[in-house]
C-alpha cells in the first residue's frame, strides 16, 4: 500500500512539474477569491457609496439598508455553502459563488433606483458567502494545524490587495466618467470577479488526497487522508459549545468593523473635509498597512493560541474605531487607519484556523460556515443601525463610538474562551 501511495505522489509531481507543494497554488488562488468576495464585494461598496448615493438619491438610512441586504445574502449562504462544500466539492461551490458576485455587481451598476440596486446587492452578498466561507475553510485540508493560522493569515491579504487597488482606482474612474463613474466602477469590479471565477475553476483542488498528497506540514510518515465526506458526524458542529462560543465572539467583529468600513469614506468627506481622492488615498493606506496583518497575527496565533490573539486584536480595534469619533483630525484618522490596518483581517483568519483546530479539516467548512452565521448577524445589523443613528444625530460621532464599544465587548467575550490552539495533526478526524 505504501509503495502505491509513493508512486501516486511521484506521478502527480511529474504531472504538475512544480518545485513546491500544490498547497501554495491553492493558497494563492484563495487570496484572489478573498480579493473578490470580500475586498471588491464589501469594501468596494464603501468607496463607491458617496457617488452612488448622489446618483440614486439615497439618504444614509437607505445606504445602510443597501449594505445590509448584501450582508443578509452573505449570512444566508454562509452555513449553506459550508455544508455544501463539506458534503460535495468546494471548488464548484466557490466558483458558482464568484460568478454570482460578478452578476450581482453588474446588476448594481445598471440599477436605476434603490430597489433595483437591492437586487444586485443581494446577489453579490449571496455569492460572497458562497465563495469566501468554503475558500477559507478549505485551507484546513491543505495545511497541517501548526501552519493553518499562517495560511489563513496569508489568504485574507486578498482583502488588503483589493483595498490597495480600489483606493486610487475608484476616484480616478469617478473623475473620468463623472455621473456615470459609480456605474463604471461596479462594471470593472464585475469583470475582475468573473476573471477570478475562471481562475478558481482552473487552479483550486478540493483536497490534497485528489493529488495523492498530504497537507503541507504533515508528518512524512502520516497516511494520506481520504477526501470523502461520507459518515461525517455533522452534529459535532452544532452541538459543540466551543464552536457556539466562538461564533458569539465573532458577532462583535461583524458588527463593529462593517460600520467602520461602510461609513469610512463618508466620515472623511463630511467631517474631515477630505476630497474623494484624498479619502481614497487614506483608504489605500489602510490596504498597505493591512497587507501582512493576517500573516503576522495568523503566525502569532499558531504560537500563543487563538484565544489570546483574539483578545489583543479586539482591543486594538476598539481603539481604532473610537479614534474615528473622538479625534476627527488628519492625525487621528491616520492613527486609526494604521491601528486597524495592522490588525484588520486577522480575526477572520484566526476564526477559520480555530474552526479547523476544533473539528478537523473535513468538518472545517461546516464549522467555519456556522460561526460565520454569527459574524453575518453582526454585519446585517451594523449598517442599518449606524445609518439610522447618523440620520437622527446628524453625524457619525455615536456610530463610531458604538463600533468601538462592540469591539471591546468582543475582547471581553474572547477572554472566556477555552484555549484554542493547534496542538495535534487532526487530518484524519
Amino acid at each position: 500500500m505504501k509503495s502505491v501511495i509513493e508512486e501516486t505522489v511521484k506521478s502527480e509531481e511529474r504531472v504538475y512539474s512544480l518545485p513546491f507543494h500544490y498547497s501554495w497554488v491553492v493558497l494563492v488562488t484563495v487570496i484572489f477569491v478573498v480579493f473578490s468576495s470580500i475586498g471588491l464585494a464589501r469594501f468596494g461598496y464603501s468607496t463607491i457609496l458617496p457617488a452612488m448615493q448622489v446618483g440614486l438619491g439615497m439618504d444614509n438610512t437607505q445606504a445602510g439598508i443597501l449594505a445590509t441586504v448584501s450582508l443578509t445574502g452573505y449570512l444566508a449562504f454562509s452555513i449553506i455553502s459550508g455544508v455544501l462544500a463539506s458534503r460535495f466539492k468546494p471548488r464548484l461551490v466557490i466558483s458558482i459563488g464568484l460568478a454570482l458576485i460578478g452578476v450581482g455587481m453588474l446588476l448594481t451598476g445598471m440599477a436605476d433606483g434603490f430597489f433595483p440596486a437591492i437586487v444586485g446587492q443581494i446577489l453579490t452578498g449571496i455569492g460572497s458567502g458562497a465563495s469566501n466561507v468554503p475558500a477559507m475553510a478549505m485551507l484546513a485540508a491543505w495545511f497541517a494545524p501548526r501552519r493553518r493560522g499562517l495560511a489563513a493569515g496569508i489568504a485574507v491579504a486578498g482583502t488588503s490587495i483589493a483595498i490597495i487597488v480600489i483606493g486610487p482606482l475608484v476616484p480616478r474612474i469617478l473623475v473620468t466618467y463623472g455621473e456615470y463613474g459609480w456605474r463604471i466602477s461596479w462594471f470593472v469590479f464585475s469583470g475582475m470577479a468573473l476573471v477570478v471565477t475562471i481562475g478558481s475553476l482552473l487552479f483550486l483542488r478540493n483536497h490534497p488526497a485528489e493529488l495523492g498528497l498530504r497537507p503541507l506540514g504533515a508528518e512524512a510518515n502520516s497516511p494520506i487522508a481520504s477526501s470523502q465526506t461520507a459518515g461525517l458526524q455533522w452534529g459535532r458542529v452544532y452541538r459543540s459549545t466551543a464552536v457556539w462560543h466562538l461564533g458569539l465572539v465573532y458577532i462583535a467583529f461583524g458588527f463593529s468593523y462593517i460600520i467602520y468600513a461602510t461609513f469610512f469614506i463618508k466620515q472623511l468627506i463630511t467631517i474631515g473635509g477630505y476630497t474623494q481622492e484624498a479619502a481614497g488615498g487614506l483608504f489605500m493606506m489602510m490596504g498597505w498597512f493591512s497587507l501582512l496583518c493576517g500573516v503576522i497575527w495568523g503566525a502569532v496565533s499558531d504560537v500563543i493560541g487563538r484565544k489570546l490573539a483574539l483578545i489583543i486584536l479586539y482591543l486594538i480595534h476598539a481603539v481604532a474605531f473610537s479614534l474615528f469619533a473622538l479625534w476627527p483630525v488628519p492625525f487621528g484618522f491616520t492613527l486609526s487607519v494604521v491601528l486597524f490596518g495592522l490588525s484588520a483581517w486577522s480575526i477572520p483568519a484566526i476564526m477559520a484556523a480555530a474552526s479547523g483546530d476544533m473539528l478537523g479539516p473535513r468538518l472545517a467548512p461546516a464549522a467555519f460556515g456556522f460561526v460565520t452565521i454569527f459574524f453575518g448577524i453582526g454585519q446585517v445589523i451594523g449598517p442599518s443601525v449606524a445609518g439610522a443613528i447618523a440620520d437622527m444625530a446628524g453625524s457619525f460621532f455615536l456610530v463610531f463610538l458604538i463600533a468601538g464599544g462592540a469591539a471591546l465587548l468582543g475582547a471581553f467575550g474572547a477572554s472566556f474562551l477555552h484555549p484554542v490552539s493547534p496542538i495535534a495533526d487532526d487530518s484524519l478526524r
